[in-house]
């Protein structure tokens, strides 16, 4: 029997919207995922796009709508007001006590840790002598990033943790290595155009080959994979135990003077939340053994013995 046209559209018309919630179902959202609104640390993106939306689609029944950016940044947006997320997690207790002290939040728990590594390009001339960096014998690192023309990527000290981080990280490195003057070297000035981008950009360039070497976290380059070097623990800053050691090192911005802690990935829920039960689960659930697994694989380790933050 022949099909009518409106009949034949029917049909395609039912087949679309069949094929439409077959894709649905399987990304894990529902008609009744509800959004949830979390504002993080702009290194986190893979994690969250890739682990847990998906995660929390199916355990929470959210709908995850991020917004990836500098710690210090999002902080000073939600301060002002220009941002209201349900959840805020930053990496280093200073973003997050900035959010605490103004009232936004009255506590933060530690969900996970990680520490400071240098990525680098496979495309860069300089990427067999990073390779061999630590072994004997070997061009050490710093040598190799202090060669003039090399091209090396930061964020925003005044914006973003990781680009107070990276100039810490230099400074122990001087001591360490009985070097002065290395991270002068390295980075310049502390705000040096040549070097600062916003800190998506970063790890994209280095991707590129546009970079040879940027600062990261260890759980950026893995997850885009890129080579990268480890540091000691000494000046990666990923030690809870070494915080007296690391807070030799220091930075004066715009008159305030900031010491490195270790780097503790915080999560709170913010007081005027758009949905304050939902964010309270997933702020739970991040401290649970499903969100665990996750964090994990993606190279971020357990918080160990960081205490919550307190208003």
């Amino acid at each position: 029997m022949r099909c009518s046209r409106r009949a034949r559209l029917q049909i395609g018309l039912m087949t679309v919207v069949g094929a439409f919630a077959a894709l649905i179902a399987g990304s894990g959202v529902t008609e009744s995922t509800t959004p949830l609104q979390v504002a993080y640390a702009g290194s986190m993106g893979s994690l969250m796009d890739g682990g847990i939306r998906p995660a929390i689609a199916k355990a929470l029944g959210a709908e995850l709508q991020g917004r990836a950016q500098g710690s210090t940044g999002l902080a000073n947006l939600i301060v002002a007001g220009s941002i209201r997320p349900d959840v805020f997690i930053s990496v280093t207790p200073e973003p997050m006590r900035i959010v605490l002290k103004a009232g936004k939040a009255q506590s933060a728990l530690p969900i996970a840790r990680t520490e400071k590594v240098i990525a680098y390009s496979p495309h860069s001339q300089y990427a067999a002598a990073l390779a061999k960096a630590g072994a004997s014998g070997a061009k050490p690192w710093w040598q190799i990033l202090e060669t003039p023309g090399f091209r090396f990527g930061r964020t925003d000290p005044n914006t973003d943790p990781q680009g107070l981080n990276v100039i810490f990280v230099m400074q122990l490195a001087e001591r360490y290595y009985h070097q002065p003057g290395l991270a002068n070297k390295i980075l310049g000035p502390q705000i040096n155009p040549q070097q600062i981008f916003q800190e998506p950009q970063v790890m994209a360039r280095v991707q590129a080959g546009q970079l040879d070497a940027s600062s990261a976290y260890k759980t950026q380059p893995a997850a885009l994979g890129l080579p990268f070097l480890s540091l000691p623990r000494e000046i990666n800053l990923g030690s809870a135990s070494m915080e007296k050691e690391y807070q030799q090192a220091s930075v004066t911005l715009n008159g305030k003077t900031h010491r490195p802690s270790p780097l503790v990935f915080y999560a709170a829920v913010l007081k005027d939340a758009p949905q304050p039960k939902l964010a309270a689960r997933f702020v739970t659930w991040l401290r649970g053994p499903e969100a665990r697994q996750i964090l994990a694989r993606y190279r971020y380790d357990d918080p160990g013995d960081a205490k919550p933050l307190i208003r």
